[in-house]
């Protein structure tokens, strides 16, 4: 097979494609790394406006513990705001 700019695109063979997947596996490992640490920053600096405005720590841990977050994520959450 032969791509636009004529150079052969099996050249590599199946070089190409373990190397293709083992570049998916690394993208998948760094987009994890990155929605978990996006989404704690998120969730902690919204948990933290709302301890500032007045409500009970009480209350938000309990909103916390109903989320559907993982428990370490849960657990870092009510430490942040205590």
């Amino acid at each position: 097979m032969i791509n636009n700019s004529g150079m052969p695109v099996a050249l590599l063979g199946p070089g190409g494609m373990i190397g293709g997947i083992a570049f998916l596996g690394v993208i998948g490992i760094a987009g994890d790394a990155l929605s978990k640490f996006g989404l704690s920053a998120v969730l902690k600096g919204v948990y933290l406006e709302r301890r500032h405005k007045g409500e009970s720590t009480q209350n938000l841990c309990r909103e916390i513990d109903g989320l559907w977050i993982s428990n370490d994520l849960k657990r870092e959450l009510r430490e942040h705001i205590s």
